[in-house]
C-alpha cells in the first residue's frame, strides 16, 4: 500500500468488514500479510448515552425506585443478577451485558425449549424456593416481585411460571385440602410435576358456567369418569399442554346420577414420567401465534379418562363414596364464584406486568427522545433533540406520568390481594378485574405510542417495543376479557350505588366514597384548572 495515498473511510470500512466476515482478528489479519484497517468512527456518527451529558438528577434515584417498585428491593436485585449470570439470558454475542428477548428468529420449538431451560435454571438457582410453600403476606409479596422481574425480560418466562404456579399450584393450594396439599405441592414447586389450567373449551372462553366437558361420578368404583363429549368441549389455549405438562386441573360439570350440580375441578394426569400422553387422552398444538411462542399452548380431548374420588379438590364442595353431593356453600352462585377464585391472582399479576412493560417502553422511547436529533432552528446550529419539541413532550411525558401512577395502583393491588379476608374477597374481585382492564388497554396504548416516538428504530426486535406490542396483546383476552371484566366492574358498582340509596347509607369502599360528599356545581364556564381539578367530577 502506498504510505502516501491512504486507503478512504470508505475503504477501510469494507476491510474490517470483509475481516470480520473471514473470522480474522486484526492480529491474524496482520500476520498473514493482509491489511490491517481499523475501524473509525466518523464524527458526524458519534453517539453517547443521553445520561452521560445530562446533570446529575436532583432526587435520589433510589428513592424513585423504592416508590415504584414498593417492596423487596434486594430479591429483585438478586434475581435480576440470577439472570445476568446466565448465558441462557445474558447473551454477550453483542459486547458487554445485554438483557434482551429470546431469538425470535428461531422457530416455536426453539423458544419453547429456551423458556424450559431458563424455567430449570430459575428452579436450581432456587428462586421458586417457597412459593407454595412458605405461608404468609411477605412470602407471597417476594413471590411477586420476583415474577415482576422474570415479566420484565420475558413474557412467555412470565406466562409459563405463571400458569404452573399460579394458575395450577394456586388452585391445588386454595381449592384442594391436605390431601392435596401434601401429594402436589412439594412437586410443583420443585418442578417434579409441570402443570396447567384447563378451562377454557374451543366453544366456551368468558362463559365459564356453559362449558361442557362432563365428569359422571361412578359410585361402583369410586371414579370421576371424565369426557369430551363433542368437538366444541375440548379444552384450548391451555398453556403448557402441547409439550411440558403432566398435570392438569380440569374444569367440567359434575354430574352424579343424573343431576349436574355444575362446575367443579379435578386433578387429572395427561402425561407420564417418561413424558408420553397417557392412554385415552389426545393433545394438539394451537400452533404459531402473534406473540408468546415460548409458551406450548394445547389442545386437550378427554376420552372418559377414570380418575380417583379424591382428585376432586373438595374445598368448597365433595362427593362422599357413596355419591352424595356435599358443600359448605348451599348458593349455587357463590359456589360457583370460589371455584373461579384462583383467576383473581392471575388478573393482578397480568395488571401489574403490564405496568412494567410500559415502564420499559417508556424508557426507551424518552431515552432515544434524548439521543435523536431532527431539524436546526438555525441553518448552521446544532439540531434539535426531539424531547425539547413540545410535541414530542405532549407524547411520551404523559405516558410516563401515568406508568407512575400505574405502579402505584399495581403495588396497591398485590398488597390488598395478599392480606385478603373473607370479606374483602369481593372487593379485591371487583379491584383486580378494573385494573385488569384498564391497565392492560393503557399498556397498549403507550407500546403503539412509544414504537411510534422511536420512528424507523421502533420496529428492530433488538428495541423491544415491536415485540412488546406481539407479546402483550394477549392481556386484553386471557384470564378475562377486557370489556367482560368491565361490564361486571359496572354491574357490581352500580349495584353498591342502588344498595345504599335505598338504605339511605353513604358509599363504602369500592372508590364511591367521593359520592358522600355534595354534588358540585358545575360552572358555567369550564376551564383547564377546573377539569384537571382533584374535586371536579361529572
Amino acid at each position: 500500500m502506498d504510505p502516501s495515498n491512504p486507503p478512504s473511510i470508505a475503504a477501510r470500512r469494507a476491510a474490517a468488514i470483509a475481516r470480520h466476515l473471514a473470522g480474522l482478528s486484526p492480529h491474524d489479519a496482520a500476520a498473514a500479510g493482509a491489511t490491517v484497517a481499523v475501524l473509525e468512527p466518523s464524527a458526524c456518527l458519534c453517539y453517547a448515552p443521553p445520561e452521560s451529558s445530562e446533570p446529575a438528577p436532583a432526587f435520589s434515584l433510589l428513592e424513585l425506585r423504592a416508590l415504584l417498585d414498593g417492596h423487596h428491593l434486594r430479591e429483585r436485585d438478586w434475581a435480576f443478577r440470577a439472570m445476568e449470570e446466565s448465558p441462557l439470558f445474558c447473551p454477550r454475542r453483542c459486547g458487554g451485558k445485554v438483557l434482551v428477548s429470546p431469538d425470535y428468529n428461531e422457530g416455536k420449538e426453539g423458544q419453547r425449549e429456551a423458556t424450559m431451560r431458563r424455567v430449570g435454571y430459575l428452579a436450581r438457582r432456587g428462586v421458586f424456593r417457597g412459593w407454595l410453600t412458605e405461608p404468609g403476606p411477605d412470602a407471597e409479596l417476594r413471590k411477586l416481585a420476583l415474577l415482576d422481574c422474570l415479566g420484565v425480560y420475558d413474557h412467555s418466562l412470565a406466562i409459563k411460571v405463571g400458569v404452573h404456579f399460579f394458575l395450577w399450584g394456586s388452585t391445588i393450594k386454595f381449592l384442594g385440602t391436605k390431601r392435596h396439599h401434601d401429594k402436589w405441592l412439594s412437586d410443583t414447586e420443585n418442578y417434579v410435576i409441570k402443570g396447567c389450567f384447563s378451562m377454557t373449551e374451543l366453544g366456551h372462553g368468558s362463559n365459564v358456567r356453559g362449558i361442557e366437558t362432563v365428569a359422571t361420578y361412578d359410585s361402583k368404583t369410586g371414579e370421576f369418569v371424565v369426557n369430551t363429549p363433542c368437538e366444541s368441549a375440548q379444552k384450548y389455549w391451555i398453556g403448557g399442554a402441547a409439550n411440558h405438562a403432566t398435570h392438569t386441573i380440569v374444569f367440567a360439570q359434575l354430574h352424579i346420577n343424573g343431576r349436574n350440580e355444575g362446575v367443579h375441578a379435578f386433578v387429572v394426569q395427561i402425561r407420564d414420567e417418561n413424558e408420553n400422553v397417557m392412554p385415552n387422552i389426545q393433545i394438539a398444538d394451537c400452533g404459531h401465534k402473534i406473540g408468546l411462542n415460548g409458551v406450548d399452548n394445547g389442545r386437550i380431548w378427554f376420552n372418559n379418562i377414570r380418575v380417583p374420588r379424591e382428585n376432586l379438590l373438595n374445598l368448597v364442595a365433595d362427593v362422599l363414596p357413596d355419591g352424595q353431593y356435599v358443600s359448605m356453600i348451599d348458593d349455587p352462585d357463590q359456589r360457583f364464584a370460589a371455584f373461579l377464585s384462583p383467576l383473581t391472582l392471575g388478573r393482578v399479576n397480568i395488571a401489574v406486568n403490564a405496568v412494567y412493560i410500559s415502564k420499559v417502553a417508556v424508557a426507551i422511547a424518552v431515552r432515544y427522545a434524548l439521543s435523536r436529533r431532527a431539524f436546526s432552528v438555525t441553518p448552521d446550529g446544532p439540531e434539535t433533540l426531539l424531547l425539547d419539541y413540545p410535541s414530542h413532550q405532549r407524547r411520551l411525558l404523559p405516558l410516563l406520568a401515568k406508568a407512575c401512577l400505574m405502579s402505584s395502583a399495581g403495588n396497591f393491588m398485590k398488597r390488598m390481594y395478599v392480606k385478603r379476608t373473607p370479606e374483602l374477597n369481593k372487593a379485591i374481585h371487583i379491584y383486580s378485574s378494573a385494573l385488569k382492564a384498564t391497565l392492560t388497554w393503557q399498556n397498549m396504548t403507550t407500546l403503539q405510542e412509544c414504537r411510534e416516538a422511536c420512528g424507523g428504530q421502533g420496529l428492530k426486535t433488538e428495541n423491544r417495543i415491536g415485540i412488546f406490542k406481539a407479546e402483550f396483546d394477549v392481556q386484553s383476552t386471557f384470564e378475562g376479557d377486557n370489556n367482560v371484566l368491565m361490564q361486571q366492574v359496572s354491574k357490581a358498582l352500580h349495584a353498591e350505588f342502588l344498595a345504599a340509596k335505598r338504605k339511605k347509607q353513604p358509599f363504602k369502599g369500592l372508590g364511591l366514597e367521593h359520592l358522600n360528599g355534595p354534588c358540585p356545581v358545575i360552572p358555567d364556564y369550564l376551564t383547564s384548572g377546573t377539569l384537571r381539578s382533584s374535586s371536579f367530577q361529572v
